[in-house]
Order: structure tokens, then sequence, then C-alpha cells
């Protein structure tokens, strides 16, 4: 039983456990909806609960824990303060880990490197050197693997890509800024655009409802989807320039849109991504799903 990962995947959503074996593959997993009113320790309640029946599935031993969290963390301190849980400022998640977990490793990284470990590990980005992984749904986020090794940055936060500015003078960002792509592309900031531009839908109407509107031929569906394609596909043209990047594998609820989104951004990629060294630059929808974190949680304590 000790050769399972005990994986963590906190975001403001949902938090998940699970215990991965030594070949990546999830054999137990459970998720509960993340409090959205109390103090931190009733967040943390639900995350201790996900840990201790995990715990119980595996005999009580594992060879270490891995966690995914939103964020920004703090890799130094071992702390977390994701934006969309704001009972979490400064939390000791990996300290609380350890106390629960003793005598094992524990490590903590953001939960975009998380799935791009996991795409790598058993998923869309098998092998790749140079990756982005990335999550279109409520937010944008991302993780980097260069050189095959998984890179945090000097805080625990590269490869946050949703806070790439695209259009300088596009509208407010939940981070405070002004036209990042994650104002523009993030599943409700697309829905919103859509609503302001004519389509008609409640104001509760997401992402999926989106791109229903769009296959059924909506044209200004289908011009919040080209519009939000094309603000990630100036983002990846951007950061794989900087990086060197081979691969870039998309997940989250957007993406679940397939060619709506997956055409328009690969045409914008074209015409952004003109560098000779990027013209082999690919870009996949992740494998995973929702189980990418907990399995990228799970290579931080396996796979060296």
């Amino acid at each position: 039983m000790a050769d399972y990962a005990l994986a963590v995947d906190v975001g403001g959503t949902k938090i998940a456990a699970g215990l991965v074996d030594p070949d990546g593959r999830l054999v137990h997993s459970a998720r509960r909806p993340t409090p959205d009113d109390g103090d931190g320790e009733r967040v943390w309640a639900v995350l201790d609960g996900l840990v201790q029946d995990a715990l119980t599935a595996a005999g009580g031993m594992v060879r270490g824990v891995g966690i995914g969290s939103a964020g920004p963390i703090d890799l130094a301190a071992g702390t977390v303060s994701p934006i969309n849980i704001p009972q979490w400022r400064g939390f000791p998640l990996r300290e609380r880990i350890t106390a629960t977990v003793p005598g094992v490793a524990v490590r903590l990284a953001g939960d975009g490197l998380c799935m791009a470990l996991g795409e790598r590990w058993r998923g869309a980005g098998r092998g790749a050197a140079f990756l982005l992984g990335m999550v279109v749904s409520t937010g944008i986020g991302g993780g980097l693997v260069l050189d095959g090794a998984p890179y945090d940055g000097r805080t625990g936060n590269a490869g946050h890509v949703g806070h790439v500015v695209v259009d300088t003078a596009g509208p407010p960002c939940s981070c405070g800024g002004h036209g990042c792509v994650e104002a523009l592309a993030a599943g409700p900031r697309m829905a919103h655009w859509a609503r302001e531009h004519g389509w008609p839908a409640p104001k509760d109407a997401d992402a999926k409802e989106l791109a229903d509107a769009a296959t059924a031929g909506n044209p200004v569906a289908k011009r919040a989807f080209l519009r939000g394609a094309t603000a990630i596909a100036a983002m990846i043209a951007s950061v794989a320039a900087v990086c060197d990047l081979d691969l870039v594998v998309i997940g989250g609820g957007v993406a679940k849109a397939g060619p709506l989104l997956f055409d328009p951004l690969r045409a914008a990629l074209g015409r952004h991504a003109r560098l000779e060294y990027l013209r082999t630059l690919r870009v996949l929808p992740a494998e995973l799903g929702g189980d990418a974190g907990l399995i990228g949680a799970a290579a931080l304590v396996t796979c060296g």
C-alpha cells in the first residue's frame, strides 16, 4: 500500500484527494465542493476529511503526498493564498498536511504545474521536453515543464499564463491589471462579452451554453469564441517564444468546446508564431480531464 502517492488538488470550486500508483493510474479519488462561506478552518476540514478517507483506502500508508493548489502560492513558506478561496490567505497548507501525514515527503506546487505534469506523465503531453499545460475554465492557469523538469520559478508561481497581457487597452482583470488573457478568454468573460453584444442569454449562462449557441450558428457566440481563441493564441505565441516550447496542452471547461476553440486558435497561432523555431509548435486538447491535477500532484513525489 505504501507504493501509492496521496494526491491533493485544491481549487476554488472543488477540492479533491486521491491515490495514484507508481504507473500514474488513479486508483482512488473523491471530490467535494469548496466551501464558499465561513473561515479557513472550514475549508481545511473538507480537505482533511478527504485526506483521511484516502489514507484509509491506502491502509494507512503512502509513499508521499503531492499537493496542487490554486495560487498564488509561496513555495518557500509552504503557504497558499488562492484568489478564489478568500478564507485562505497565507494558509500553511504544507505544514498542515505534513502534520496529518507525518514521516513522508510532502511536496507543494501550483495547480497549473500539476496539470502539466499529469498530462506529461499519462496524457496528451507524454514525452514532451518543453511543455506548457494550461486550463481554460472559470479562469486561465498554467504550468511549465522545461527540459523535462517541472519549472516552479522563484516563488512557485511560474507558468501563471492567465495574466499575460494580450491587449493593453483591454478589460480589467481580477488580478487588478488590464488586458490579461484571462479577462478576455476565461469562460465567464466570453459569456459576458457575448451577452453585451447581443447574445440573448440569462446572466448565469456559462461557456457550455455559449458553445451550444455557437454550434447552433449564433453569430455572436461564434465571435466570442473567435475573440477568446485569438487572445489565447497571442499568449501562447509569446510564452512559446520565450520558453522555446514544443507542445501546449489545453484542458478545462472551455476546451471541451473542441473545434470551436481549437480551430480558430490554431489559425491565429499560425499568424502570431512566425519565428522559425516556433513553426513546429503543437497545440493539443488535454486527455485526462479533471484527473490531471491529481495525477500531476502525485508526480511531484513519484517522478523525482
